[in-house]
């Protein structure tokens, strides 16, 4: 049951990632499914937030870089569908 329930959660972060940003190759998603759990995280502990970028100040960076490209993928696609 529980490879069953991964295999369904994966169908589901891909169909987010196709509908966020129009693509679904595993790196795309993996950014996705970081960029939702840190958000998540970011809105309901912003102190763990900050306590973790103090600490890991490259992976902060990194962060920002990836929030910066689902922006930028979530605009084109919007543009391209007008």
């Amino acid at each position: 049951m529980e490879k069953e329930f991964f295999q369904q959660l994966d169908a589901l972060l891909e169909k987010y990632s196709e509908l966020l940003v129009g693509e679904t190759d595993e790196e795309t998603k993996e950014k996705v499914k970081a960029w939702a759990m840190y958000s998540h995280i970011a809105k309901s502990m912003p102190p763990l937030i900050a306590h973790w970028s103090a600490l890991y100040p490259d992976a902060r960076a990194e962060m920002k870089q990836i929030i910066q490209e689902i922006k930028e993928l979530n605009e084109q696609l919007k543009k391209s569908k007008q």
